[in-house]
């Protein structure tokens, strides 16, 4: 009998923690969690106490079954799972699978993956937490009950497939509010006055000193009149003021600020972030990833210390305490640091280091004097009136932490950098001046969300927890109601007007404003369902009410509260406005918009989300004649878009000429743009706009699927037309009377004759692996139906 077996939860976190352990011990992973409530049912019994059915899955199964051989052949058994809720559900799960009994099974956490931390946990075991498992179930199924309920309501009245989440609904409730900011937004204008004074430095040569007006002003008839008082106007200092700055270096890592840091650092999307410091931690070479808090252990502090003194010495360490502001920090007790100080660098992918080059310099900075800076700022007198001007210059004193670590932000790019010195000044010195130069500014819209500022805003407002950022924000994605994109800027006009040497020139210039890059854009889909949930759920997609929800799974977690509670005041509120939903009838198709009537036939023109996404319909089911559709095109909008603009989406299909004597024409389709020629149809890849597509470009595509058709086609025999050899997605296979066949690996396709084909039929249907035949169209939307809600 083996004296010990540990389970954790990842195969590269038990690969590691083996160097630590003796020969006495045993470490295997559980591959994350071994059961969850099952796929194709609610499997939450309301009646019941809220009770869930788990199942193994399929996959997991062979699995289970190693573990509880290996855990009946050992005298000890240790949980070694993350010390999160997930990980703390994931012990219990195997606790409860694996039949373990009391007296040889201990729960064992650690923050980081050293010899020292795993050999100390060992030496100070627990139980498991119940409250915190009670947290993640309470979590997983309000969660299940909100998606399984939202998602039939969604297929029925808005489109098939579609389904809901409780967080991920208020993210794209977010998203929506802010693309309606932007389209609301009214640019004002206003001008900005800057001067350059020409000041003796210290050698007595003229240098230049840029200086401000001090406010904006707001029209072009007083910005030029300004400019005509200063030409005969004299200017002087009234006033100079300096000020010993200092600078403070931000806490710690949180999952938040590295998943935003590292979003405007390293361009790292959310969910690639976490997986390159899952990797990190599991290596060994950071403390645990998913925290909110910004404390720092001993170890750490002093090994910073060290680290500190020895690159750049006593003067630059400033040992500090961050206290955690988040309300309801509950995951880890400590930030997310290098385990070892000491490491500047690491072995690893380019990505991996990258990012513990980041944790290892917010670390260490953290641990540093602030930086001195020395700020002047000098108020320039204009005769004859009240403004002023004024200019500000900066200059560091000493860098402290500044020497390794300057911190992001998202609006980087409109910052200007005031970090110079200024000439010498005195007061009351009379300044000659050069250019004063009136510019047309315009007032910025909100900006569209990135994934790091989404997660900023998310935990703002107390939602979520740093373990549900990254799937939220891929989930919102996936489901296609949010798109990440770039935005070209537009062309827009600006008024300069330049006082020199006593003459004003004014001119126009021209600029690119409004460009965006990797930016969270709502589709139309998106905008449709957050409407309408937030019309009929406005609980749901209350910020409030998924905040305060995010506080009752803290109580859970702290034993204040039963959890079945929080679940039964949820239910008895939610369950009736589902049912209540789908009662009512609505005279139009929820996120129909009515642009106007046909010219000539008087028909209704609307827009509105068919099965396959958005589209332009001309008519009403209701006309003697069919409705027309017509897919809108990408960057048009179903909030937007015009009349005209809809009108000109049916200018398809259009003929482009013709190609081997027949007419090659290009139409869009209920599976969207394509090119027909000779009875063939071709899809339109997205990079092709079907207004725009040449005869030349649709020949290209005609032969590339003909090339393909010739690929897929191996062999076929015209004594029995029903059967063929095809290369298919996982390689060649028999078709025969819509069932699909094998081929063994070690036989040449194109070497089957047609006896060898019936052979291998008849084989593989005796012994019953051949695969089903066709469903029928209701039965496989029931199988995709059944995904969909696995998925929720």
């Amino acid at each position: 009998m083996q004296k010990n077996l540990v389970i954790v939860e990842s195969p590269a976190k038990a690969k590691t923690i083996e160097k630590f352990l003796g020969k006495d011990f045993k470490v295997l992973s559980s591959y994350g969690h071994i059961r969850d409530l099952k796929k194709k049912d609610f499997s939450i019994d309301v009646n019941n106490d809220f009770k869930p059915s788990y199942e193994i899955p399929a996959d997991k199964k062979t699995l289970v079954s190693t573990l509880k051989t290996e855990a009946k052949e050992a005298e000890t058994v240790w949980l070694a799972s993350d010390e999160d809720r997930e990980g703390e559900a994931i012990a219990w799960h195997l606790y409860e699978v694996l039949k373990l009994k009391p007296e040889n099974t201990k729960r064992i956490v650690f923050h980081e993956i050293t010899k020292s931390a795993i050999l100390k946990a060992i030496e100070q075991p627990r139980d498991i937490d119940l409250n915190l498992v009670n947290a993640q179930q309470a979590r997983r199924i309000l969660d299940r009950i909100v998606g399984f309920e939202l998602s039939p309501v969604l297929w029925r009245k808005v489109k098939p497939a579609l389904s809901a989440g409780r967080v991920q609904s208020v993210a794209v409730r977010l998203i929506v509010e802010r693309e309606r900011e932007i389209h609301a937004f009214q640019t004002e204008a206003a001008y900005r006055i800057t001067a350059v004074f020409l000041v003796p430095d210290t050698d007595g040569k003229l240098v230049e000193m840029k200086a401000e007006l001090a406010r904006r002003i707001k029209t072009k008839e007083e910005a030029k009149a300004f400019l005509n008082a200063c030409q005969g106007a004299s200017f002087a200092i009234d006033d100079i003021t300096t000020r010993p700055v200092k600078k403070t270096p931000p806490a710690p890592f949180t999952t938040s600020t590295l998943q935003q840091e590292a979003a405007r650092k390293l361009g790292y999307t959310v969910a690639q972030t976490m997986m390159l410091a899952q990797r990190l931690y599991e290596s060994g070479f950071i403390t645990y990833m998913r925290t909110d808090s910004v404390n720092l252990s001993e170890f750490a502090t002093a090994g910073s210390k060290d680290a500190i003194i020895k690159m750049m010495g006593d003067r630059y360490v400033h040992p500090r305490h961050f206290e955690t502001k988040t309300k309801g920090a509950q995951e880890a007790h400590e930030a997310i640091r290098p385990t070892y100080m000491e490491n500047q660098s690491i072995e690893g992918t380019a990505q991996e280091k990258k990012l513990y080059d980041l944790i290892w310099k917010r670390t260490i900075a953290s641990q540093m004097a602030d930086a001195e800076l020395e700020k002047t700022t000098a108020t320039i007198t204009i005769s004859g009136s009240s403004d002023v001007f004024t200019a500000i210059g900066e200059v560091i004193k000493f860098d402290g932490f500044l020497r390794v670590y300057r911190e992001s932000y998202d609006d980087d790019n409109e910052q200007e950098d005031e970090s110079h010195l200024l000439p010498p000044l005195k007061k009351g010195q009379k300044l000659e001046h050069g250019p004063i130069i009136a510019t047309e500014r315009f007032t910025q819209r909100p900006p569209r969300y990135t994934e790091a500022s989404l997660v900023r805003k998310l935990e703002e407002l107390g939602i979520g927890r740093p373990s549900t950022y990254a799937p939220t924000i891929s989930t919102i994605q996936q489901r296609e109601y949010v798109e990440k994109g770039n935005k070209d800027g537009e062309e827009r006009q600006f008024n300069v007007m330049t006082l020199k040497d006593r003459q004003i020139k004014d001119e126009n210039h021209t600029e690119i404003t409004g460009a965006e890059k990797a930016k969270l854009f709502p589709t139309d889909t998106g905008t449709v369902v957050n409407d309408f949930l937030t019309e009929y759920f406005p609980d749901i997609l209350d910020f409030n009410f998924t905040a305060s929800v995010e506080k009752e799974f803290d109580e859970i977690a702290e034993g204040e509260v039963k959890w079945t509670s929080i679940m039964k005041n949820f239910y008895d509120k939610f369950h009736p406005s589902v049912e209540n939903t789908l009662a009512i009838k609505t005279e139009h198709k929820v996120g129909e918009r009515i642009l106007g009537e046909e010219p000539g036939t008087g028909k209704t023109v609307s827009v509105k989300i068919g099965r396959f996404g958005p589209v332009v319909q001309i008519g009403t089911v209701e006309d003697e004649e069919k409705p027309r559709f017509a897919q809108m095109k990408k960057g048009q909008s179903m909030e937007t878009i015009t009349l005209e603009d809809a009108l000109e989406l049916f200018k398809l299909p259009r003929t482009l000429g013709e190609y081997e004597g027949k007419s090659v024409s290009v139409g869009v389709g209920r599976f969207g743009p394509y090119i027909l020629h000779n009875k063939v149809y071709v899809s339109l890849p997205k990079t092709l706009d079907p207004m725009e597509i040449t005869l030349e470009e649709a020949e290209q595509l005609i032969l590339e699927k003909r090339q393909k058709e010739a690929e897929r086609h191996i062999k076929t025999f015209e004594e029995e037309p029903e059967l063929e050899i095809l290369n298919g997605r996982y390689g060649p296979y028999i078709t025969y009377k819509g069932s699909n066949y094998k081929i063994p690996k070690d036989i040449v396709p194109q070497d089957l004759t047609l006896k060898n084909c019936l052979d291998l039929i008849k084989l593989q249907d005796e012994k019953g692996a051949n695969s089903a035949p066709k469903k029928s169209l209701r039965k496989r939307s029931k199988k995709i139906n059944a995904r969909m809600m696995a998925n929720i």
